[in-house]
């Protein structure tokens, strides 16, 4: 006997396509309202690798995470959070180096619950070419 099975038939979406519609669910943050965001309680969290942040420095206060480990630190309910991941009304901006990865790491924070989470428009690059601090490695 055969069995029936659904096929998928989602048409696939272009890279440009997926990010107008991950970023259509929520408003991004310029470098300043980052700033501020942090000055009020928010968690910076910088996904870039390692490279790029030996290359271009840190933002202080940032808590560092490695975006393949992302959701699992995040997840307030994980077993393996960061101690900084407290509740899933915690305000998260997600930093990458450019702001594309950063929209598509809040898509799957958003899916784990984090309703506030948002990204920074141009990244870490639009944050150090607004002059906000920056640290050596």
């Amino acid at each position: 006997m055969s069995e029936n099975r659904s096929t998928d038939t989602a048409v696939p979406v272009g890279i440009d396509e997926l990010l107008e519609r991950v970023r259509a669910g929520y408003d991004r943050i310029d470098p300043r309202e980052a700033a501020a965001a942090a000055e009020a309680g928010a968690l910076l969290v910088d996904i870039r690798y390692a490279a790029l942040r030996d290359r271009d420095g840190l933002i202080p206060g940032a808590l560092v995470v490695e975006r393949n480990e992302l959701e699992w630190r995040l997840d307030p309910q994980g077993s393996h959070r960061a101690p900084e991941a407290v509740g899933h009304d915690l305000r998260v901006v997600v930093i990458c180096n450019e702001g594309y990865a950063s929209s598509l790491a809040v898509a799957s924070l958003r899916q784990l619950g984090l309703h506030r989470a948002t990204d920074l428009i141009g990244g870490f690059q639009a944050w150090r070419a607004a002059g906000l601090p920056v640290a050596a490695t």
